[in-house]
């Protein structure tokens, strides 16, 4: 027949054995065989004197979980023995085997391996996620069940701060992604034979808050896309070299006009667009250049300045 219960190397039952001396009545503490007697229940022992079984309570008694005490004294060399038995219920646990459902909070030690896949939630309409607990800093990957939306973002609860978002159509938005947008109200009679910084008075949208006075400052190390478009008024051909500078602190990116017309150009389309590798705290700027000719040329109120962080 096959074993039920405990694994023998645990044991079900413990064996205590003592030879009393002349009178004694009183057994506790370590037995012949070094064991110190304990037990949980007394329910769950029975005691014997030299193999006669004895009841409870009319032959002896045992409340304190570390004594037994015989109502009438043993006489010299009588063998005591007790057999505790365990007292134990079936624990509260989920099958190796077959599966099952914790209720409660589950906490992890070390390293969880997993084979198969892993589901979160059950079809309600709840929101989920999965924290990441740091120590500075906490983030988190959850599903926003009202939008249909994968949210990546930081902080411990779901859209406190997010980074990305996936809607239900694959559409992916990064709402702190730095990005701007700045025009400029217009410059005349820009000057020659120096660098004149175009300004940019109107602020579309700066996420990030990194454009100002004219300048956009990168915040992280990065690949900016970063782009400008003009017309200008009264190009002078008596100038000897024309040239708009998209100046980055790595690099200068340049359009560069040989203004060798036959007469002066009402209107000029300039436009200059990169893919520009800044580290963090490096500025670029639009910086304008003519040699020689006239102050007369004017940069229009349709001027625009635009980036964001590829990556």
């Amino acid at each position: 027949m096959a074993y039920i219960g405990k694994s023998p190397s645990r044991g079900v039952r413990n064996r205590f054995q003592y030879q009393a001396t002349a009178g004694q009545d009183s057994f506790s503490s370590t037995d012949a065989n070094g064991l110190t007697l304990t037990y949980t229940d007394s329910l769950y022992m029975d005691v014997y004197q030299n193999g006669i079984l004895l009841v409870p309570g009319d032959d002896y008694t045992a409340t304190t979980g570390t004594t037994v005490v015989l109502v009438q004294s043993a006489s010299l060399n009588d063998i005591i023995e007790m057999v505790v038995y365990d007292v134990f219920s079936v624990p509260d646990a989920v099958s190796q085997s077959a599966g099952g459902t914790f209720s409660g909070n589950v906490t992890m030690g070390n390293n969880l391996t997993v084979n198969s896949d892993i589901t979160i939630g059950d079809a309600s309409a709840a929101d989920k996620k999965i924290l990441f607990d740091g120590n500075a800093q906490d983030y988190h990957i959850g599903l926003d069940d009202s939008a249909d939306s994968l949210i990546i973002g930081k902080g411990s609860a779901l859209g406190t701060t997010t980074s990305m978002a996936i809607d239900a159509n694959g559409i992916i938005t990064k709402p702190l992604q730095p990005a701007f947008c700045v025009a400029s109200s217009g410059q005349n009679n820009l000057a020659t034979n120096t660098s004149t910084d175009i300004q940019f008075a109107t602020i579309v949208y700066d996420i990030g808050s990194n454009f100002a006075s004219n300048i956009f400052n990168a915040p992280v190390t990065g690949k900016y896309q970063l782009s400008f478009v003009t017309y200008f008024n009264n190009v002078d051909t008596a100038a000897t070299v024309i040239q708009f500078n998209l100046s980055t602190s790595n690099r200068a990116y340049y359009h560069i006009i040989d203004p060798n017309f036959s007469a002066d150009i009402n209107y000029y389309p300039v436009t200059i667009s990169v893919t520009a590798d800044m580290d963090a705290g490096d500025e670029a700027k639009i910086v304008y250049t003519q040699s020689n000719g006239s102050a007369q040329s004017d940069v229009n109120s349709d001027t625009l300045f635009t980036g964001y962080l590829l990556g």
